[in-house]
This record gives structure tokens, sequence and C-alpha cells, in this order.
């Protein structure tokens, strides 16, 4: 199923866009009364987790600044060894 909806819509309900997506749904984006770009599933499995998403750690909410000095990249390393 493909949906139009306007650049304005768009961002007014992303949220909602983004899991009518998650479950399938295909929207073209008009700006200036245009198509202007797709909103497409990346793969065919609508709905399921990512092995990351699945993960406590990266659900955790965020604890506050680092008091080491590293970046967020430098402890995603550490933690997933990325």
């Amino acid at each position: 199923m493909n949906t139009l909806i306007s650049a304005k819509e768009l961002r007014a309900s992303l949220p909602a866009v983004v899991e009518k997506v998650r479950r399938g749904a295909r929207f073209t984006v008009l700006y200036r009364s245009r198509p202007a770009f797709q909103v497409v599933p990346v793969d065919d499995s609508p709905g399921e987790a990512s092995d990351l998403e699945r993960d406590s750690l990266y659900r955790a909410r965020a604890v506050g600044r680092s008091k080491d000095r590293r970046s967020a990249a430098d402890h995603d390393a550490l933690l997933y060894g990325k």
C-alpha cells in the first residue's frame, strides 16, 4: 500500500509514520505538491525487533554525562566491540 503524504504532515506525525512503515506501509512524500521521495521498509520482516533493540543496555535511559571524557562512540566500542 502506497500512501501520499505531504512533507508537512510527515514532520507532524513522524512517530506514527515510522510505526506504519515498520509494519509494511509505504509513503510517497510530496514537497510543493510534487513527489519528492518515498519512505519504505528496510526489509521484509515488518515489526520484528533487531538484536540491538532487544538489548536491555541499548534500551536503558541516559544516565548523564561521561566523567571519563570519552565519547559515546568510545563507550560503544568498549561495550559492543565496534
